[in-house]
């Protein structure tokens, strides 16, 4: 007679099956939907700062910095186009990251079952519902697409992957298992990580830092004195590996000196202009001519004007087109940076005085416009998940024309043959490309994720909250709690950040985000569960 292990094992071989099976056909079928489509990249008017720095490199000259784009995707570009010398490489090697991301995923969620002593859930379901969060971003047609734009976007859901799934095994070995050497390579791994994905999309610094925060738990615990030093040397070692070479590469930039407070000072145009009117007003003691300030004001004001006029690209939220304000050559930015010549410190000065003057001056008005841009991601309908039938592909590639147009970047995109070849096929494929429709079966998972985003939040942080103050439940649900808040401060950091600095009306703000989202909310899910299990065990214990 088999004993119980065995026959353990024979009654789940079905279950493995099955499960390892569904696996198996949701990744050849993900790969499948990507692969088919055309295999050259999607060129936008940010392209030539991401590509600029390997072309210049690949024909002879330097690597550069131009643009204000930090090294890393433009390495990731070089390196590409060095070994393969082709642009389809870099959309291969995209799509292969984004499977690469979904199976992370999948292990993320097998690992974070850890956090709970004795689920209660049946593994069966629990591992079921891992699947279908996976499925849902591996099929969803967004993070396809982002894959063949040549930005970082296209590697961010794997770069998001791999630092929440470092984060996790840290918290999980350092604070739950107490496996020290295991503690130091993953918070080595996480810290790393997470300047790798806020120096590749810096968008994504605050979440970066919210990333650390159980790492920096760590140091304020006692003992593990050896491996707190451990952590902190290879930390330093991360930081200086990826942030110094970015440094030396900036110094020569000035893209890089002046565009934050350039983005800042037009994204929050009407309010410095209303707080420029109100000193000149009321002669308040500022370090700038009342006579220059007041050709400002009115220039500001006529240019916020003729920016809301341009149309579609006017940001609701905020009633005008800060980038009319700062690209056009006509427009304020440009007539600012002729003031101050060749004066970029005493540009970005002034820039920064007046951010931070509306801050101390009006701090409700900019409260309530981050509030305005907070409301976009948590609306009734969240648009991280995008749930459109159909994208037409011929669409996208004829924008990829005029973004590569060769009277915009001279001779440097002729003079290297792939990027004339890529030229040619992005022309080709602006007649023939054919449109990305995306499923049913994929849309309505979509759309309940959507709508349940906000509720589950709703839910799930004042539970763990709750959770986490009470003994009996913390025992048993408090890491999971812990995770849950964790996994909804890493989504509100990234939104927080764009909404204090740009705004999240520009849609690749929200649907990159699509990875993490998902996470959190299958979280989320399955600590209700959890709970509302917990919860009627109670009660029958009480009753009993």
């Amino acid at each position: 007679m088999l004993n119980n292990p065995c026959r353990q094992t024979i009654e789940h071989l079905p279950w493995r099956f099955f499960y390892w099976g569904g696996v198996g056909i949701l990744f050849v079928w993900a790969a499948w939907q990507r692969f088919k489509l055309p295999l050259d990249l999607i060129a936008d008017p940010d392209t030539w700062g991401y590509l600029s720095p390997a072309l210049r490199k690949l024909t002879g000259g330097e690597f550069g910095h131009p643009h204000a784009r930090n090294f890393i995707y433009p390495g990731f570009v070089f390196l590409l186009l060095r070994v393969f010398g082709d642009f389809r490489a870099i959309t291969v090697a995209q799509h292969f990251f984004g499977l690469l991301a979904g199976g992370i995923l999948l292990l993320t969620w097998q690992r974070v079952r850890v956090f709970v002593a004795h689920p209660l859930i049946a593994r069966r379901v629990y591992y079921a519902l891992g699947l279908l969060a996976a499925g849902v971003f591996l099929l969803a047609s967004d993070p396809i697409l982002f894959e063949k734009q040549l930005r970082p976007e296209g590697v961010c859901a794997f770069l998001f992957s791999i630092n929440l799934y470092f984060v996790i095994q840290f918290s999980a070995c350092c604070f739950i298992e107490r496996r020290r050497a295991a503690s130091v390579v993953y918070g080595i791994a996480a810290v790393f990580s997470s300047i790798l994905l806020a120096s590749a999309k810096p968008s994504f610094w605050l979440a970066s830092i919210v990333a650390l925060l159980p790492i920096g738990i760590m140091f304020f615990r006692q003992g593990w004195f050896r491996e707190k030093i451990l952590l902190a040397g290879g930390a330093a070692a991360s930081a200086a590996l990826l942030l110094l070479p970015e440094h030396f590469l900036a110094r020569n930039d000035e893209a890089s000196q002046i565009f934050l407070p350039a983005t800042l000072f037009v994204i929050h145009a009407d309010l410095i202009r209303d707080q420029i009117a109100d000193d000149l007003k009321h002669n308040a003691t500022v370090p700038y001519s009342r006579e220059w300030l007041g050709r400002v004001r009115v220039a500001l004001s006529t240019e916020i004007a003729k920016s809301a006029a341009t149309g579609s690209r006017v940001c609701s939220t905020l009633g005008f087109d800060p980038d009319y304000l700062k690209y056009e050559k006509t427009s304020i930015a440009a007539q600012l940076r002729r003031d101050f010549g060749k004066n970029v410190s005493s540009l970005c000065a002034f820039y920064r005085f007046y951010y931070w003057r509306i801050w101390r001056q009006r701090p409700l008005l900019l409260v309530r416009k981050i509030t305005r841009q907070m409301r976009i991601f948590y609306a009734p309908t969240c648009p991280a998940y995008r749930q459109t039938r159909s994208r037409s592909l011929g669409d996208e590639y004829q924008r990829g024309v005029t973004s590569l147009s060769t009277e915009l970047y001279g001779a440097t995109l002729t003079a290297y043959r792939p990027a004339t070849e890529f030229i040619n096929r992005t022309k080709a494929l602006a007649q023939s490309a054919p449109v990305v429709q995306q499923p049913a079966y994929v849309r309505k998972p979509l759309h309940v994720l959507a709508r349940t985003y906000l509720p589950l939040l709703l839910i799930a942080v004042p539970s763990s909250v709750a959770v986490l103050l009470r003994e009996k439940w913390r025992r048993h649900l408090g890491w999971l709690a812990a995770l849950v808040v964790f996994a909804y401060s890493y989504n509100m950091a990234s939104c927080l950040e764009v909404a204090v600095v740009h705004s999240l009306e520009l849609g690749r703000y929200v649907t990159v985000q699509l990875f993490f989202t998902i996470l959190a909310q299958f979280l989320a899910l399955w600590f209700i569960l959890e709970l509302a299990l917990e919860m009627r065990s109670s009660i029958k214990a009480r009753n009993a």
